[in-house]
């Protein structure tokens, strides 16, 4: 008995006992009222009766999972549905939205040049693998128009040419190809002509190079290169890119730039093909589609 008192039970008991006797005193003290013993009693039992609730109040949600499990399944079942068909249209309204850009460029590119013949936007299939110089293959073929040597553009620039063209698939050479030239003038000055013609380094970076340009030239960092038409095989006035470094041949005869496309060739997603425009000349496309490379080097060596 000795050691019950002495223990730390029992001095636990005796400190609860002091804290609720201590508890009756200032409750008669401040309220002016007497503690019945209902309210001894309700003031005892409050944290039994709170935990008495607590596990009740699980046990009926656990009752009533599993009495209601297979109710809960199929509102579950409905929820994934309709969660799936939310997903479905949001895709659909995503693929609109992509279809309605794609047409948004054709209509700028349409109503700028309201002379050119061209496609619908063709998507792109792929690029050529392992070509440095980003060929690639669109889904728009001879059935749509297409021949080999069409030019191939979106709204921000010049992007290539046609050469393998089938019923519903074409191959387009970029103009980060050195087999394929492009005779080029300044915008700005109008008088800086020159040969976009790529290499295999510039192709590196996604650019490609402007070179047969006079030593004396005025082109800074930044002006906007654009097609000469002076071939035929390309319209006159289409942007191609913009400069972003000058510098020398290592033969010192002439000058050469690098070009920035105003595309980003090796991101594309979808491009227009120029079927036909004023002042094409059908025949130079014609004769060179067994060879398929410099098509305009040859004019761009007689511009004055």
């Amino acid at each position: 008995m000795r050691e019950f008192f002495k223990s730390a039970r029992f001095k636990v008991l005796l400190g609860f006992l002091a804290l609720l006797v201590g508890i009756m005193i200032y409750a008669v003290t401040k309220g002016g009222y007497s503690v019945s013993a209902a309210s001894f009693v309700n003031t005892v039992t409050k944290p039994f009766r709170i935990a008495s609730n607590s596990v009740s109040m699980k046990i009926e949600s656990i009752a009533d999972k599993l009495s209601n499990a297979d109710k809960y399944y199929e509102e579950n079942q409905k929820l994934k549905a309709q969660i799936g068909e939310l997903n479905k249209q949001l895709t659909e309204y995503d693929d609109l939205k992509e279809e309605v850009e794609e047409l948004r460029k054709f209509v700028v590119i349409k109503e700028q040049h309201p002379d050119y013949i061209i496609s619908q936007p063709a998507e792109v299939l792929g690029y050529i693998a392992n070509d440095p110089f980003k060929s690639f293959t669109i889904d728009k073929g001879s059935a749509e128009g297409i021949e080999p040597f069409c030019p191939v553009v979106t709204a921000e620039g010049l992007v290539g040419i046609t050469i393998d063209v089938s019923e519903h698939v074409s191959t387009v050479r970029t103009i980060l190809s050195p087999d394929l030239s492009i005779a080029a003038v300044s915008s700005s000055t109008n008088a800086d002509y020159g040969i976009i013609e790529g290499t295999v380094a510039t192709a590196e970076n996604g650019n490609t190079k402007l070179i047969h340009l006079d030593m004396d030239n005025e082109l800074r960092v930044g002006d906007l290169m654009v097609t000469s038409g002076n071939s035929g095989l390309f319209p006159k006035g289409y942007a191609i890119g913009s400069v972003k470094s000058l510098g020398y041949e290592t033969n010192g005869l002439s000058a050469c730039a690098e070009i920035e496309p105003c595309s980003d060739i090796t991101r594309l997603g979808s491009v227009v093909v120029i079927t036909d425009f004023s002042g094409k000349n059908n025949e130079y496309g014609e004769e060179n589609t067994e060879s398929g490379e410099k098509e305009d080097s040859d004019e761009a060596e007689n511009i004055p």
